[in-house]
């Protein structure tokens, strides 16, 4: 079992979890993070800190967000277990259900009201 970021981080990338990650499994890609699954040891320092509480456990994982169990681990599949975060830098991709939702968490324009309307 492991932890996962799910769809609360996307577009947010708030980062206070990767400052607390003991073991720098804590990746990131273009739009959002990811949880290297090989590398993650249940410590659970990562998911207080989430402002968006996007980090959940596997097996806690709400089910309209379960996809993101397999988004996290998929992520990996070429990179492997890199060992380090912080060494690696971001990744300029993401995971191909990631990449392909609508912006989110964008704010519209303010549009200009005139002062006498």
């Amino acid at each position: 079992m492991t932890f996962v970021i799910a769809l609360p981080c996307v577009d947010v990338k708030d980062k206070a979890c990767i400052d607390e990650c003991p073991l720098d499994c804590i990746y990131e890609g273009e739009r959002m993070l990811y949880i290297q699954p090989d590398e993650c040891i249940d410590c659970g320092a990562c998911e207080p800190v989430c402002p968006v509480e996007a980090i959940f456990f596997e097996d806690d994982t709400p089910q309209d967000w379960q996809h993101f169990n397999t988004v996290n681990a998929e992520f990996f599949s070429d990179l492997g277990a890199p060992g380090s975060s912080t060494k690696l830098g971001p990744i300029e991709r993401d995971h191909p259900i990631v990449a392909a939702l609508p912006t989110l968490g964008a704010v519209p324009p303010v549009l200009a009201i005139p002062p006498n309307a």
